[in-house]
């Protein structure tokens, strides 16, 4: 039976400790909420009444509850207050002398059978829990922002920590609506560790200025569907906060992906934290704003005085049968974009036909897109097996096997077929655009533009340039993907562009962190789902993706960054060679044959 748990308390009452006693009060658990000085605790009063009052106002909580709830909450200076708790949690800040001093207090007031908290999201427990005389009785337990919603309750134990006070954690965490994950005493714990090297390689990227900072932002919430980009949420975070968590995490593990990026340090010194200081990466209304404003960095709009580029009758050619290939076809004729597509047999273009009606019939039987429309896009589609029927097109966009001597023998012929002018496009995924560019002679108008799967769903494209790539080439591929309802996103030729780039030395580091047998794929799932508002977990999107995929991407990356922390997990290898590819083959990190 697990221990049950009638008084909790609560050391510091920020936002985070705020949160953390309403969580518990609102489970019908009484609170000693604490802090140093009458200001604060009366600020942290404010914060739970606030929070309460929404609550009730948004019709989410009944009057009569809200006040049992501030009732079951005792405010408090006097540290002899948590003499009758059972377990007490410490959220002040991050600092291990704060954090020390007062454990050290509680040690002293606490009977011996009360468990001690900590809240770090970064720090060593470990030391933390041999400051007191009750090592066995000290665990993490480290809530996300804001408590009240979301989910996740990463539960840290340290090696002397006793499994029985591990279990009583984690079925409170369970009373009290959470969901648990356990974990080891390791900087950064599941979500941080994979969450922050996410971060700091994506602030390299704007550092580097390979992306503009809306451009990475875009790439990732329309790429994978994430609720914020990156380098806003690194805004929200506070870029002091995540400095310290990177440096913490980097002089425990020497992972230079974790070296906290130079212009973090150089923002830090110049007042610029983000959205607590007003203005960060982005800059807001005023400080503690969610509202961006305009700045010197923001893109101008559509009226920039450079004349608009006309894309009526320009006639478009696709090269490839396969999914994404059938996908683009799809997305350009309903677009009313005259589109000829090139398949290697008759067989194969009568299935690209057939595949693209059965799209547009359901379309239109969901009551997505009207029968003359889904008529009229049908009839803007030909289908060929010969290259030679592109000679008239304006743009033709290569969909082909991820080959690259396949691609630059098709780029060669394509370049002697195809009108003078006419913009030459390929969609890879992973190899150098340059490296097709230079297979024709006409380099200047050869792109990369790189749909996500599914193509007519997914609603980013990543437009790459090269060095050779002219302005006006660049130009008109992003006016062309938006008039096809796409959201484009620029950068430069190099492995991965942004979204893969970003992607996948995440999933690598994920693998590695189970690899270590730090924590189950399915802990490491539910800390990224539960606690960052990821779409999917990084198991399933690896088992999805295919293990042979990621494994190439991850190796492209490896080869042109030369960075041994993004050298592929040695499990992912061999898994892969095993033939567990994910769930295609009914096996990868998670067995789908049962």
């Amino acid at each position: 039976m697990s221990r049950d748990f009638s008084v909790v308390g609560v050391v510091g009452l920020g936002t985070m400790g705020a949160g953390i006693a309403e969580v518990f009060a609102r489970s019908g658990i009484e609170v000693v909420a604490f802090e140093r000085d009458d200001e604060g605790l009366e600020r942290g009063r404010g914060f739970i009444t606030q929070s309460v009052e929404r609550g009730v106002a948004r019709g989410k909580l009944g009057q009569s509850d809200a006040d049992a709830l501030i009732g079951r909450i005792e405010f408090t200076t006097d540290w002899q207050a948590f003499e009758r708790c059972e377990l007490v949690i410490e959220a002040v800040p991050e600092q291990m002398d704060i954090k020390l001093g007062i454990f050290n207090k509680l040690d002293e007031i606490c009977p011996p059978e009360t468990i001690l908290a900590t809240n770090t999201s970064s720090l060593s427990v470990t030391e933390i829990s041999v400051s007191t005389k009750r090592p066995h009785m000290v665990v993490g337990m480290h809530f996300f922002n804001p408590a009240p919603i979301m989910r996740l309750v990463e539960i840290i134990h340290t090696v002397v920590t006793d499994d029985s006070v591990v279990a009583d954690i984690r079925a409170l965490c369970e009373q009290i609506g959470k969901t648990p994950v356990s974990v080891a005493d390791k900087a950064g714990f599941i979500a941080n560790a994979l969450l922050f090297g996410y971060l700091n390689h994506a602030v390299g990227m704007y550092e580097d200025r390979y992306a503009t900072r809306e451009d990475i932002d875009a790439a990732m919430r329309f790429g994978c569907g994430l609720p914020m980009g990156p380098l806003a949420l690194m805004d929200l975070i506070g870029l002091d906060t995540a400095y310290e968590i990177l440096d913490t995490m980097y002089r425990q593990g020497r992972n230079r992906m974790h070296a906290p990026r130079p212009i973090i340090k150089q923002m830090m010194s110049a007042g610029l934290l983000g959205r607590k200081s007003g203005r960060g990466f982005y800059t807001y209304e005023q400080p503690g704003s969610p509202n961006v404003v305009a700045d010197r960095l923001t893109p101008k709009g559509e009226d920039t005085g450079a004349p608009a580029i006309d894309l009526s009758g320009k006639k478009i050619g696709v090269v490839g049968s396969g999914t994404m290939a059938t996908g683009i076809i799809e997305v350009f004729v309903k677009a009313g974009f005259a589109t000829t597509y090139v398949a290697r047999s008759d067989a194969k273009v009568d299935g690209v036909k057939a595949a693209i009606k059965k799209s547009l019939e359901k379309a239109v039987g969901r009551g997505k897109l009207a029968q003359e429309d889904a008529d009229q896009a049908q009839s803007l589609v030909t289908g060929t097996t010969s290259l030679d029927d592109l000679a008239d097109c304006d743009i033709v966009v290569e969909a082909i096997a991820e080959d690259l001597h396949i691609k630059q023998v098709l780029f060669s012929n394509l370049d002697e077929i195809v009108k003078d002018g006419a913009i030459l496009a390929t969609t890879t995924s992973s190899l150098p655009v340059i490296e097709l560019a230079t297979q024709t002679e006409r380099p200047e108008n050869v792109v990369g533009i790189h749909f996500f799967n599914p193509a007519p769903i997914m609603k980013l494209v990543e437009i790459v340039h090269t060095v050779a790539t002219d302005e006006q080439t660049v130009n008109t591929s992003v006016a062309l993907t938006k008039a096809i309802g796409k959201h484009p996103v620029l950068c430069g030729d190099r492995a991965g562009f942004i979204v893969n780039a970003l992607l996948f030395p995440y999933l690598n580091d994920a693998i590695k962190m189970y690899e270590a047998n730090y924590a189950t794929a399915d802990d490491i799932d539910a800390a990224m789902k539960v606690g960052c508002g990821y779409p999917m977990g990084p198991f399933e999107l690896l088992d999805t993706v295919g293990l042979d995929v990621s494994l190439a991407i991850e190796q492209t990356l490896f080869r042109e960054f030369r960075e041994q922390g993004m050298a592929p997990a040695p499990l992912l290898e061999h898994l892969v060679t095993a033939g567990f590819l994910g769930r295609k083959t009914g096996k990868g990190f998670r067995d789908y044959r049962k």
